[in-house]
């Protein structure tokens, strides 16, 4: 979402940034260096979401304090790269050991690990392609994913910008899939001014 870390929709990725992402990552960096592949909406889409979100409530119990199906396949009609994005809060997302161990028993592992942006954590699964992102219970980050989901949601002319951007973006070459998502930030923002209004973008 829109935050410290995401500069300009025109910026490309800087020295400084790389090292963020590096500094951020979990293992093995993974290189995209090509183009973004965007599908168009699939209904099986929230499917997909419903059975992720049914294991991680059946090994965290009543650790997970919510859980939600976010980013752009969470959408309806929203084209998208075929990937589930959820959003997990718990008690302390710092406290690792009281998620990720019950997490990597159902095939998750710790890929990005960022102390100072909210003690964001993400998780991906070996199954099926998608992103957990743990917060602690009462992030304020989570509260602008859900607002920009459900915004996109109701209000299509802001959708249609939202794909068009992202359509445009997914058309270039990207070391990382972060550099593309970094690139969005400016459109997210002034989306995310809209829904802060509760009116449409002027």
């Amino acid at each position: 979402m829109n935050d410290k870390r995401t500069p300009d929709s025109s910026s490309r990725l800087t020295p400084e940034r790389e090292a963020e992402l590096l500094a951020a990552t979990v293992g093995a960096p993974e290189r995209l260096d090509r183009s973004i592949h965007l599908e168009p909406y699939d209904p099986v889409w929230p499917q997909r979401y419903a059975h992720m979100a049914e294991a991680i409530r059946r090994v965290l119990g009543d650790r997970v304090r919510r859980l939600e199906h976010v980013g752009s396949t969470s959408v309806p009609g929203l084209s998208a790269k075929p990937v589930i994005d959820m959003v997990l809060t718990v008690e302390d997302s710092s406290d690792e050991g009281s998620y990720v161990q019950p997490l990597e028993q159902i095939g998750y592992g710790l890929r990005i690990r960022e102390p100072g942006w909210h003690e964001h954590r993400l998780l991906r699964p070996s199954a099926l392609a998608g992103n957990l992102h743990v917060f602690s219970e009462g992030c304020t980050e989570v509260d602008q994913m859900l607002l920009f989901r459900d915004w996109l949601r109701s209000h299509p002319e802001d959708r249609v910008l939202y794909e068009t951007t992202k359509q445009s973006l997914a058309k270039r070459v990207w070391k990382y899939t972060q550099e593309y998502a970094d690139a969005k930030g400016e459109v997210v923002r002034r989306i995310l001014q809209s829904a802060r209004r509760g009116s449409p973008r002027i």
